[in-house]
């Protein structure tokens, strides 16, 4: 079972998460006031930081590949999170981006976000099978831009369905947290899970750290729920 944890804001922190356990971290490197939104610098500083110690996601909600590629080349993870709007940035708009990045980045992977609202998810999700190498399920949240940080969870079912499916591998998330983690795997049967808002530790006056702690919570109850279930 992949662990997969947003969103790291300092080396200090990432490399406590990876050492709790987690497989996949999270930035965000962004200037578009997105939860826990770094500048490419700092990704990039915590994306060298956890070389050999977890892979390395970074997410972009952008619209333009050129901006989505330019975000890549600056922080260099081995994972991009395409979490924009899907009818601006579609299947053939991931083919092109995979195309203009392959060459300087041949083992780049592609996770492609899959806005769950209802059973059109199914649609979604077969439609960017082609064009990318895993999927993330996630809520959508009208005051957040792009797919996830909605904290709130979904119709698992659907979830499901699309894990049952899909040749791609799935990664649930949508408001999972230590306590509802296991019950999520034992419904969606998920190749990963992913946390942000309910592994956060909130700041007085706003913003977050991560609260590593539930992080650990985290990991240890999805990867108990994984064996008791024999998920992946």
């Amino acid at each position: 079972m992949i662990v997969q944890i947003y969103t790291m804001q300092t080396v200090e922190e990432a490399l406590q998460a990876a050492a709790v356990g987690v497989d996949y971290l999270g930035v965000t490197p962004s200037d578009r006031g997105l939860p826990g939104e770094i500048d490419f610098e700092t990704a990039r500083e915590i994306v060298d930081a956890l070389e050999g110690k977890a892979k390395r996601v970074a997410l972009s909600v952008e619209s333009d590949i050129e901006d989505i590629a330019d975000m890549v080349r600056a922080v260099r993870p081995d994972v991009l999170h395409l979490c924009g709007d899907i009818d601006l940035v579609t299947p053939g708009q991931v083919g092109k981006l995979r195309d203009i990045l392959k060459g300087a980045f041949p083992a780049l992977e592609i996770l492609q976000a899959i806005p769950m609202t209802g059973p059109e998810a199914l649609d979604h999700a077969a439609a960017f099978e082609a064009v990318s190498d895993m999927f993330i399920l996630d809520s959508v949240a009208p005051h957040i831009g792009g797919i996830g940080a909605a904290g709130v969870t979904h119709d698992w079912s659907i979830s499901r369905e699309i894990v049952a499916r899909s040749k791609r591998p799935v990664i649930l998330a949508g408001g999972l947290n230590p306590e509802n983690v296991a019950p999520a795997i034992a419904a969606v049967q998920p190749w990963g899970v992913d946390s942000l808002t309910h592994t956060n530790k909130p700041l007085p006056g706003g913003g977050f750290r991560k609260d590593i702690a539930r992080i650990a919570a985290f990991v240890e109850a999805a990867r108990a729920a994984a064996m008791e279930t024999g998920a992946a």
